[in-house]
């Protein structure tokens, strides 16, 4: 099983914290990953779809940190990165997990983020673990 990472940088404390929860729950999960470094949530969709063009992944994470601006670019970078996921998932038939969080300041996403309370970044890469083992019981390729 490999799976690729998509990481938005934009949040550089959040995003080091999700990484750290999804490798761990990924080297448990017996997975090898790949990371890939990306500018903001928006950007993750379209590198998973670049990516997905290769076939060299069974998996995708999608980890980032949207934090409320006080403008309606907040709920349009939250919305659009989950439905991108979204319609990957469904169209393509792809495996992701959806670790993008949205938050209305940063210390409410390092809490969703951390190990110890809400560990975002683990919790998507055991959704991406469970819908690879998923597909591989419908006797399904990737």
């Amino acid at each position: 099983m490999k799976v690729l990472i998509v990481e938005a940088r934009y949040h550089e404390s959040v995003a080091e914290v999700l990484v750290d929860g999804a490798t761990a729950a990924l080297e448990k999960g017996g997975a090898q990953f790949e990371r890939l470094s990306v500018p903001g949530a928006l950007e993750i969709p379209p590198a998973i779809a670049l990516a997905a063009a290769t076939h060299r992944f069974d998996g995708y994470l999608g980890l980032g940190c949207v934090i409320r601006s006080g403008t309606f670019h907040f709920e349009m970078i939250a919305a659009e990165s989950a439905h991108g996921l979204m319609r990957l998932g469904i169209e393509q038939r792809l495996c992701i997990g959806n670790g993008i969080l949205a938050c209305e300041n940063e210390e409410e996403a390092l809490g969703l983020a951390d190990f110890s309370s809400g560990d975002a970044g683990g919790e998507a890469a055991r959704a991406c673990l469970a819908l690879m083992q998923w597909r591989a019981r419908l006797g399904l390729q990737s």
